[in-house]
């Protein structure tokens, strides 16, 4: 699952209508940004709740597809049902204004706009273009090479950032849609990074600081979501 620089989602497949970025100039900017602020993070859950939600795990990520620190890569529709299953690889080529980032990729299931609401429907869900996550991973940038030795990025340098999720076992339906979205906080989640390199668990308020994050998609720095599609 190619992530396109005008934010489509090339499917190595042919189970869905291309995307508008098959078909882009190659001109395009090679990437996208968003400034990630600590003092602002994603939510993990668009609920309001003083505990723990287990329901994000297949919540409706519209919430977070909304804000513009949040990636949004989408393939067509897809013209017949894709089983995958095993583990994920996502692999980003990414830069930062920083010298820390956290990382994080979802991998979401999204619904039809024509499909119909539950009935009885008393949490008034909306199914049409709901965007269920089916799974959701995170890495810790400074520890992209290796958990015994943390190293910073070099401000505006491409680094390659590669991880596996959780396995999965899943049906895209057909005319569903998929989506991958990316972010750098997921709150709380995951702690918030200071974005800049420094030992998070004693860090001072002025270590928190905004950074403008890229991810680059192009032939020279193929981002991407690995998958194993299965009969």
């Amino acid at each position: 699952m190619r992530l396109m620089a005008d934010g489509g989602l090339a499917l190595g497949t042919t189970t869905a209508a291309a995307p508008a970025s098959a078909t882009a100039s190659a001109s395009t900017t090679p990437y996208r940004e968003f400034v990630s602020d600590p003092s602002k993070p994603v939510p993990y859950t668009a609920a309001t709740t003083h505990w723990y939600d287990p329901g994000f795990m297949v919540e409706d990520q519209r919430f977070a597809a909304r804000r513009p620190d949040v990636l949004v890569y989408e393939s067509g529709p897809l013209t017949e049902d894709m089983r995958v299953a095993g583990p994920l690889t996502a692999t980003l080529y990414v830069s930062t204004t920083g010298t820390d980032a956290d990382w994080v990729v979802k991998l979401i299931d999204v619904l039809p706009d024509d499909t119909k609401n539950p009935e009885p429907n008393p949490r008034q869900i909306r199914l049409g273009g709901y965007q269920m996550m089916v799974r959701g991973d995170v890495i810790r940038g400074k520890f992209r090479n290796s958990l015994a030795k943390p190293e910073p990025f070099e401000p505006g340098k491409v680094t390659k950032v590669e991880f596996e999720l959780q396995d999965v076992f899943h049906r895209f339906r057909k005319g569903h849609r998929v989506m991958v979205q990316v972010q750098s906080t997921w709150f709380p989640m995951i702690d918030r990074n200071p974005q800049t390199f420094v030992d998070i668990y004693s860090a001072k308020a002025e270590s928190f600081r905004k950074a403008t994050h890229r991810v680059y998609s192009s032939t020279e720095y193929p981002s991407a979501l690995r998958v194993t599609v299965v009969p």
